[in-house]
């Protein structure tokens, strides 16, 4: 009779042992539990082609967050036929006017020096299997900030996307 007890017990034991008080503790009205941070740095890696598209297109960082971009060129056509840059604009920039006036700075990358004061941050231009890193601090105000590739006629092709801040 007592082995027929054995198994009834040990199942119980298994059941009772299973439930048991686990050691984390759980928040209570004293101690919150808290919100999941930013991280410190927001990375943004992007890579662009010959045909002309950013690999992403939409990001989104933190008010006044650290945010640092790599944009790598993939593409094999030379330079000065399928070169490519990063260009972050501000709120509200008028995109055709910068991407007019952008044809004609060849000598700064395609980054027009009359609309400095509407670009946040940029990259170099890129030849084929180039990459350029570029650091700033996300802006403030939260919003839709334009970024695109500046290469005449890129923009026009759907070379952009949006870093959006929260």
């Amino acid at each position: 009779m007592k082995k027929y007890l054995v198994f009834p017990l040990l199942a119980g034991a298994l059941v009772l042992a299973g439930c048991g008080k686990k050691d984390e503790a759980a928040p209570t009205a004293s101690t919150p539990a808290a919100a999941p941070a930013a991280p410190a740095v927001a990375l943004i890696e992007i890579t662009a082609n010959d045909s002309m598209k950013f690999s992403q297109t939409r990001f989104e960082v933190t008010a006044g967050q650290e945010v640092k971009v790599t944009l790598t060129n993939l593409g094999t056509m030379p330079k000065v036929a399928m070169g490519h840059n990063f260009v972050l604009l501000k709120k509200g920039a008028d995109l055709k006017a910068f991407t007019d006036a952008a044809i004609m700075a060849a000598a700064t990358d395609y980054v027009p020096a009359v609309l400095a004061d509407q670009v946040i941050a940029h990259t170099k231009l890129l030849g084929p299997k180039q990459s350029d890193e570029i650091s700033f601090k996300a802006p403030t105000e939260p919003g839709e900030y334009p970024f695109l590739c500046s290469f005449p006629a890129h923009y026009l092709t759907g070379m952009k996307g949006v870093i959006v801040v929260k």
